[in-house]
């Protein structure tokens, strides 16, 4: 059975760090993942990606701040929020293409069921 978390998360202080993770299990490997965000209020927004060579992309807000890792064996993807803002607060979710077991190693879409970062002096 396929099942994506979320965790990590929390509460920082402006200038703080945080990490917010995405782990599937049931799968073979986790190809690619699409990291949003979405402030109360607001419509949800693209904060970054990683593709399936470990290439990246961030949004200009978010540059030299937040980093994208993955960890294969443990079919985990991360997002790394540092040197946090107030206007970072918001619920995070990863949007991540899985690989599914052998033989058919099928690739489907997958959402995170989101998780709180509040960034607050």
């Amino acid at each position: 059975q396929v099942q994506l978390v979320e965790s990590g998360g929390g509460l920082a202080q402006p200038g703080g760090s945080l990490r917010v993770s995405c782990t599937a299990s049931g799968v073979f490997g986790i190809n690619s993942v699409h990291w949003y965000r979405q402030a109360p209020g607001k419509e949800r927004e693209l904060v970054g990606a990683m593709g399936s060579q470990n290439e990246t992309y961030y949004v200009d807000s978010v540059v030299g701040r937040f980093t994208i890792s993955k960890d294969n064996p443990n079919n985990t993807v991360n997002l790394h929020l540092n040197s946090l803002k107030p206007e970072d607060t918001a619920v995070y979710f990863c949007n991540v293409e899985v690989i599914g077991l052998p033989p058919q190693f099928r690739l489907w879409n997958d959402w995170g069921h989101g998780i709180q970062v509040t960034v607050s002096a």
